[in-house]
């Protein structure tokens, strides 16, 4: 096991490595997601009390197609350079690439994140009246459980004709119950900060999810390799 987290942590640093010099899937994230945020933010109008609720929804749908930026690159980018037989092949366990590929994602994902919300907030004037370590926390763990099932299909369809469109079909569906878990934790503690207690029902959903995806993932991800 030493082993494996030690291999994993080297792919995680050669894809942030790698990416530092291009700067190619954090750009286009960022990108993304201050369009995204800027676009709402000029259709509805901030001051608004009933477009605040939408901003639970619109930080997850943020994360999630800028996730899928990423995850798509994430792949891809190795097939594209001939890199991603050379570490099916290397002398390492097939596990060690899928914990190194989670890590990174979640890295950028996460540094996505902590630009994006701040300017989401600061565009619609809003004002965290929750627990703001709760909600860091929750969007955290749904994002982890989000690229627990991401990275692994990503992996999955690269060999398929249109990956880039096939990975958020076969995604959606899979991902939908953290993802409306996501949500409505964000929602309790964003908005409903005198009702706090009902969010842990949701914040176990979001775990559970998270544990039995990454076990399966990091069990499963060796015989993809060979698909």
């Amino acid at each position: 096991m030493k082993k494996i987290f030690k291999t994993a942590w080297l792919i995680t640093w050669k894809d942030l490595y790698s990416e530092w010099k291009t700067k190619q899937m954090i750009s286009a994230m960022l990108i993304f997601s201050a369009l995204v945020i800027v676009a709402f933010s000029f259709a509805f109008d901030p001051a608004n009390q009933t477009v605040k609720a939408v901003i639970p929804g619109l930080i997850w749908i943020i994360t999630i197609f800028s996730g899928i930026l990423g995850l798509n690159r994430s792949f891809i980018g190795e097939q594209m350079n001939g890199c991603l037989n050379g570490l099916i092949i290397a002398p390492i366990d097939p596990s060690s690439i899928y914990l190194g590929k989670l890590i990174a994602n979640f890295i950028l994902v996460a540094f996505m994140q902590i630009i994006s919300v701040p300017l989401l907030f600061i565009l619609f004037d809003f004002k965290l009246v929750g627990n703001l370590l709760m909600f860091i926390f929750i969007l955290l763990l749904g994002t982890l459980g989000f690229l627990c099932v991401g990275t692994f299909l990503a992996a999955l369809s690269v060999n398929a004709k249109s990956s880039e469109m096939l990975l958020p079909i076969i995604l959606f569906p899979v991902a939908s119950p953290v993802l409306i878990a996501g949500v409505q934790a964000t929602k309790i503690v964003l908005m409903n900060a005198e009702n706090i207690s009902s969010v842990y029902s949701w914040i176990n959903l979001i775990a559970a999810y998270d544990i039995v995806f990454f076990v399966l993932c990091f069990i499963l991800f060796e015989y993809i390799l060979e698909v």
